[in-house]
């Protein structure tokens, strides 16, 4: 997520303070949602972590390994991502390389349901879609590689949470307000995409998403979108950024960037994987791919 360092403010002194070796927790208060730090100096396993509210977890530094038995899901967490838990779901946490020289941190964001539906309220009449309920929060695990943007936002409600600004409250709804916005534009993409490879599609704009997952190494023309979903150029660009928080082009090289990485994982070479996706040259690729990761495509292959 974040560079190891974190702001040296009243949080600094605060983490200095050992309660325990093992998830010491410094926390911060708002109205709709509390964010937390978690400071791990020892090796563990098995760690249980419960919320009844949703919890937006963020790696800052270290890693850690996830279980969620419900799912049988086991992965590594590391920084650059995040891990969702949905209310009452509980997870357990190995941290196999915590020491008191290196700590393994993490952000936590616990976020109240009632918010959760308030701003999915909003969204929806903001939408005006005509069928209901077009953003709605699946209670369901994500972990995923999250974007600048939402690093920065993250690293912004550090800030927020932690010192005494003026207009502190409402500078921090307004950040919870854009943290939820941003998951459930992502699961709003996530779920339609999923309906779309398992069936056809049945919205306007769940046709132009499966268009545009096809054809991954095009240079697709706006109009051809339009058609696609029968939409003016300008109510096209209006709800497609509303429903899914990026431009149609942005969405594209988030998906060409995303299968990147997974074909780099797998060994697939670097130029092949660039001109395959699209990219007309490797110092772009490059370029483009570190700055939404954080990591060279040649690091990631090397993993």
């Amino acid at each position: 997520m974040m560079n190891a360092s974190l702001p040296n403010n009243k949080l600094t002194k605060k983490r200095k303070r050992l309660d325990a070796l093992i998830e010491n927790k410094v926390s911060f208060a708002g109205e709709h949602a509390e964010l937390s730090i978690y400071d791990t100096y020892q090796d563990a396993q098995k760690v249980a972590l419960h919320s009844s509210e949703l919890l937006f977890c963020g790696m800052i530094s270290g890693k850690k390994i996830m279980h969620v038995a419900e799912c049988d899901y086991h992965q590594e967490f590391l920084p650059q991502q995040s891990f969702v838990l949905a209310p009452e779901q509980g997870v357990l946490i190995d941290f196999p390389n915590a020491s008191i020289d290196q700590p393994t941190t993490c952000l936590a964001i616990e976020i109240s349901t009632d918010k959760i539906a308030q701003v999915a309220d909003a969204l929806n009449f903001q939408q005006q879609i005509s069928h209901d309920d077009f953003f709605h929060y699946v209670p369901k695990l994500i972990h995923a590689k999250h974007n600048r943007q939402t690093q920065q936002l993250l690293e912004r409600m550090i800030t927020l949470f932690s010192e005494n600004e003026q207009h502190r409250d409402y500078l921090i709804d307004l950040s919870v307000n854009e943290l939820i916005t941003r998951l459930l534009q992502q699961q709003s993409r996530d779920l339609m995409l999923t309906s779309c490879q398992q069936q056809a599609p049945t919205t306007p704009l769940g046709n132009v998403l499966l268009y545009i997952e096809k054809n991954l190494n095009e240079t697709i023309a706006i109009e051809t979108l339009c058609k696609i979903a029968c939409m003016s150029r300008s109510k096209f660009y209006q709800q497609f950024k509303l429903a899914f928080g990026v431009t149609p082009a942005a969405w594209q090289q988030q998906l060409r960037l995303q299968k990147a990485y997974r074909l780099l994982q797998t060994g697939e070479a670097i130029s092949q994987v660039c001109y395959q996706l699209g990219f007309n040259n490797l110092s772009h690729f490059s370029r483009v791919f570190k700055h939404t990761f954080g990591t060279t495509p040649t690091r990631v292959a090397k993993h």
